[in-house]
């Protein structure tokens, strides 16, 4: 601990001046069968540059919902900040944020989840840069921020990078009451290449998992759990077996009709042959594929009010801290 560190209230106040800048990829959950258990990273990047201040919290946000988001201490990096300082023991008292956002919000693309991984992330540079403790370690950022969600499929996406596997320890009344949220990552095929469809429409997760049944059939139940681990195969060694592996009769089904341009779509690229799957809680529509996409099926997307853009596979979390 450093000698200008100062203590109130038994708290760490880290101090002023101290600034880190974090970028993030963008995710996309479930890839067909693996609901809230597979995710993969998207090279679209939200970027998050932190400063500690003497007093208040301002927040400058450009890009994607600038004028749609909070610009004060209620915006959700700013709460991740927070929380990740209370993990590593230390308050700030003030901060400065600047946000640019690529990501689009409430596409399916782990806008929300992106944000939670910034603020830790930001958290986590700014209590190394003040010698307060080392930086949290991947799999501490993966439980941080998926408590956010609930779910660690996006977030995990986010912090490794890659493809992830996910999955949730329910946590009991004992030593350890909360849920544990874990992860592993995947190397994805080289061969393999993201294109991801947005629309100009939006989707509420909560309102769309509101759709899901509270049980499904036993023979579609068997049937995503084969297609899941089939999926990790075709993730990482079988790029060919990728139109099998994203098959999924658990949840895109129940949600097609809140989603019908996004379901259509969706069809109509895999009555094409292509491995597509509503991206997350939709309307995006993500295809994983071998090589790009060719022009006349942007086309057809587009007729539909889609924008196509291929992107690449990205890596996890960057941290940038001023002594580096």
């Amino acid at each position: 601990m450093t000698d200008d560190i100062a203590v109130t209230d038994a708290k760490v106040l880290i101090p002023e001046g101290i600034s880190v800048r974090v970028r993030v990829p963008a995710s996309s959950a479930n890839l067909g069968p693996g609901f809230d258990c597979l995710g993969v990273a998207l090279g679209i990047y939200d970027e998050v540059i932190v400063e500690t201040t003497a007093d208040g919290i301002e927040v400058e946000v450009a890009g994607q919902a600038a004028d749609e988001v909070p610009h004060d201490g209620s915006h959700l990096v700013a709460r991740a900040i927070a929380r990740g300082l209370s993990a590593g023991g230390v308050i700030a008292p003030g901060l400065k944020l600047r946000c640019v956002n690529a990501i689009p919000h409430s596409r399916g693309l782990g806008s929300s989840a992106a944000a939670a991984v910034s603020g830790l992330a930001a958290a986590s540079g700014l209590l190394a840069e003040a010698g307060i403790r080392p930086p949290f370690d991947p799999d501490e950022l993966v439980q941080l921020s998926s408590e956010f969600e609930g779910h660690p499929d996006n977030a995990a996406a986010s912090v490794l990078g890659s493809a992830v596997v996910t999955w949730t320890e329910q946590g009991g009344a004992g030593s350890t009451p909360e849920n544990r949220y874990r992860a592993r990552r995947l190397v994805v095929h080289p061969d393999i290449t993201a294109t991801v469809f947005v629309p100009d429409t939006e989707s509420s997760t909560s309102f769309t998992r509101g759709l899901l049944p509270d049980s499904v059939p036993r023979h579609d139940a068997i049937f995503n759990v084969s297609r899941a681990a089939l999926a990790v195969v075709a993730l990482t060694a079988d790029p060919t077996a990728l139109f099998a592996a994203t098959a999924d009769r658990l949840h895109q089904g129940y949600r097609a009709e809140a989603m019908a341009p996004t379901a259509a779509l969706v069809a109509e690229l895999r009555e094409r042959g292509y491995a597509a799957t509503v991206s997350g809680a939709g309307p995006t529509v993500l295809v994983l594929s071998i090589g790009p996409v060719p022009g006349d099926v942007r086309e057809v997307a587009a007729a539909s009010g889609f924008v196509a853009s291929t992107v690449a596979i990205a890596g996890g979390v960057e941290i940038t801290r001023s002594s580096d």
